[in-house]
């Protein structure tokens, strides 16, 4: 708050500052601004069709996303104000000055300057430029002068670009163009030529590009065509030369044949187990004898049995080969019932033998012999077959993994060629349809805009003035001058005991001040500020000799010193006033006293108490000159003396010489019980007065600063 009070206060004390820099900038901008012409403005808008669905043709599979609108709509804005396109505008403007009677502005000097065959000339040149879209040739001195013509208009592409406004309109499918100048017609002009000749080169870009695309994906889809004929081709050339017709169904009768082969060759073994078990069985019921007479009686029978057995074995071994031939069967079918008969007979040739008892027995024999025979023999013959049929299985699988390589090779062929397929068929349909982009609000010549003279000319004293109190702040905030005695207590960590204002008067008579008849209100507060100082001074000081200090010559000790002198008079004190500034003796000057410090010290004068009364004021001068205290006697005669003028006097007030002749000032801080220090309002700190301040703070008969001439307002 209080560094807003100052800050305030030093913009008062500039107030006419504030008030004449804005009116003479505002009286300025009047007479700079008073001649600036009207400005009109045309604008068109351009629809895009980038979401406006009554344009959209219905090919389309989706919606853009926002972040590609948004995309879209910045490149056609940027575009739209490339040099190649503003040349064209450039042309156009030109040669309508150049062919019309009634051009869109003056004519410069130079274009005024031309002949007539120069401006035929210079109109056959741009309007080539303009038909090849070309732009001019800076190192071509004749293109040099036609560029330098336009500048000369201010028809070139930077100045156009810099009056162009294109942007999108909201978030609507439409871009606006717009352009600011001081002949309307000049205006709607510039914007319908810029949209017409961007629409013309963008569609020409567009259709240039769709051609170049096309050609190239029917190059592509040719390519892929003809990779994804000779993939079928090498699928079909080993099928034929590896004799497959279709794997899938090879492998499953294949597969369907190995497990009824091994179902049967499970059953075989089984029978052949079971047989097996059975001719044990009967083989131990039988005793040597009965078995050496069956053997010796049946053996011619037997052999005829064995015989048919074998040919069963044989046509077994056909009838699996041969994938189970019916008309096997039906010779094995025979040879059972002939081996059957053989048997019965062997039966009825031996009725009448003792051991018909176990005929049956034996018969069972010879039929389970026979049986397990037939079963061994046919195990072989499946184990054989199978065998064959796992080997023709496994010659299988490695031809399946080359036929899917090779189907898998067709399949991304097939892919590719179809996405080619796609692309190439969705760019012929975008080649049937027609740019998107047309004007749907061409440029009208507009009406003159609102004026910006007046507001020109409030911004130049609200600006102006914004920087009088920018300079006058940037001041105050740079400024490290200590104005008021809270900012010299913080710069130098020492109370103070009391401030004096700043009077206006450069003379003025104490006595004056102080009598009751003066009631002017500055001399009031002045007299106000004394007592203060004069109470605090009294609190701090308890014996009686005062030193008045300061750190540089002029900070007003003079002053301070009668002020304060005269302030003890008042309460009815005998006041004695030491001029102790031998080197600048203002005290003595001032005054007419016949006693002087010199002669006191030294013993060849005397002060005569009897003509020192209550309420006086008494002062001792100096003679002036190169002198110090102490060579003016020794330290104990000066402080009889002193002690004498204690006896005489209630108030003794010592002005010394500033601290940069700090020997003077040390000499009397030896004699004094407080020393007061006054600083002048205003001064900043350096490293010299810091040190002064430092000796200052570590003496301990240093009371406080009293602070001097402090602006009116601040205190």
């Amino acid at each position: 708050m209080e560094e807003l009070k100052k800050f305030l206060n030093l913009l008062k004390k500039n107030r006419l500052l504030l008030i004449i820099v804005p009116v003479a900038t505002v009286i300025v901008t009047y007479f700079l601004v008073r001649n600036i012409p009207d400005s009109y403005v045309s604008q068109a808008q351009v629809a895009t069709g980038i979401i406006d669905e009554t344009r959209n043709t219905g090919l389309t599979q989706e919606m853009p996303q926002a972040q590609q609108v948004a995309q879209e709509f910045s490149n056609l804005v940027a575009s739209m104000k490339i040099k190649k396109i503003l040349d064209q505008v450039s042309y156009q403007l030109i040669l309508h000055d150049l062919r019309s009677t009634k051009p869109f502005r003056k004519p410069s000097k130079q274009l005024a300057a031309l002949s007539k065959e120069e401006r035929q000339r210079a109109d056959n040149e741009y309007s080539a430029l303009y038909r090849r879209s070309r732009s001019l040739n800076l190192y071509n001195v004749f293109q040099k002068q036609l560029y330098d013509l336009i500048v000369s208009m201010k028809y070139d592409s930077e100045r156009l670009r810099d009056k162009i406004q294109v942007f999108r309109a909201g978030d609507s499918d439409f871009i606006s163009v717009s352009m600011e100048s001081e002949d309307p017609e000049l205006s709607a002009f510039v914007v319908n030529t810029l949209t017409t000749e961007f629409i013309k080169y963008y569609t020409k870009a567009v259709k240039t590009n769709q051609v170049r695309t096309n050609d190239f994906l029917r190059d592509l889809l040719a390519q892929k065509s003809e990779t994804l004929e000779t993939k079928m081709n090498s699928l079909r050339d080993y099928k034929v030369k590896n004799r497959v017709l279709n794997l899938d169904e090879q492998s499953k009768q294949l597969y369907a044949q190995i497990i009824d082969y091994d179902n049967k060759r499970q059953e075989a073994v089984e029978k052949t187990s079971s047989y097996a078990g059975a001719l044990n069985e009967i083989d131990r019921k039988f005793e040597p004898g009965e078995r050496r007479y069956l053997e010796s009686a049946l053996s011619g029978v037997n052999q005829s049995i064995v015989d048919t057995k074998d040919e069963i074995s044989g046509l077994y071994d056909l009838y699996y080969k041969n994938d189970l031939d019916e008309k096997y069967m039906r010779s094995i079918d025979s040879l059972n019932q002939k081996l059957e008969r053989e048997i019965n007979r062997s039966s009825d040739a031996y009725i009448t033998n003792p051991l018909n008892a176990k005929q049956s027995l034996v018969e069972q024999k010879m039929n389970l012999e026979v049986q397990m025979d037939i079963s061994r023999y046919s195990i072989n013959a499946l184990e054989r077959e199978l065998r064959t049929l796992n080997a023709q299985f496994d010659a299988l699988v490695p031809r399946e993994a080359d036929v899917q390589r090779l189907g898998m090779d067709i399949d991304i062929a097939s892919k590719e060629y179809l996405d080619i397929l796609n692309k190439y068929n969705e760019s012929n349909l975008s080649n049937a349809f027609e740019v998107k982009l047309n004007v749907v609000q061409p440029a009208m010549a507009g009406l003159p805009q609102p004026s910006k003279k007046m507001l020109l000319v409030i911004l130049s004293g609200l600006i102006s003035g914004f920087f009088c109190v920018l300079v006058i702040f940037i001041i105050y905030y740079l400024d490290n001058s200590i104005i008021t005695a809270r900012d010299l207590a913080n710069a130098t960590q020492a109370p103070v005991l009391g401030i004096l204002s700043n009077l206006k008067s450069a003379a003025f008579n104490l006595n004056e001040i102080w009598a009751n008849s003066n009631n002017l209100s500055a001399y009031t507060n002045f007299k106000q500020q004394l007592r203060s100082i004069r109470y605090e001074i009294e609190n701090e000081v308890e014996q009686k000799i005062i030193v008045v200090t300061s750190i540089e010559p002029g900070e007003g000790k003079t002053m301070l010193s009668l002020s304060l002198a005269f302030a003890w008079k008042m309460t009815n004190h005998k006041v004695l006033l030491i001029d102790g500034n031998f080197t600048n003796p203002e005290v003595s000057k001032a005054s007419a006293g016949a006693v002087f410090l010199e002669d006191f010290i030294q013993g060849r004068t005397e002060i005569d108490e009897s003509v020192v009364r209550e309420g006086s004021v008494f002062i001792l001068r100096n003679k002036g000159g190169d002198t110090a205290l102490l060579e003016l006697a020794v330290e104990e005669a000066i402080r009889a003396r002193i002690a004498l003028l204690k006896k005489i006097f209630d108030v003794i007030i010592v002005e010394t010489s500033a601290l940069d002749g700090m020997n003077q000032t040390k000499e009397w801080m030896l004699f004094s019980d407080g020393v007061i220090a006054v600083f002048k309002s205003g001064q900043t700190l350096n490293e010299k007065k810091k040190s002064f301040i430092d000796y200052l703070k570590g003496n301990t008969l240093f009371k406080g600063w009293v602070i001097n001439k402090v602006p009116n307002g601040q205190e």
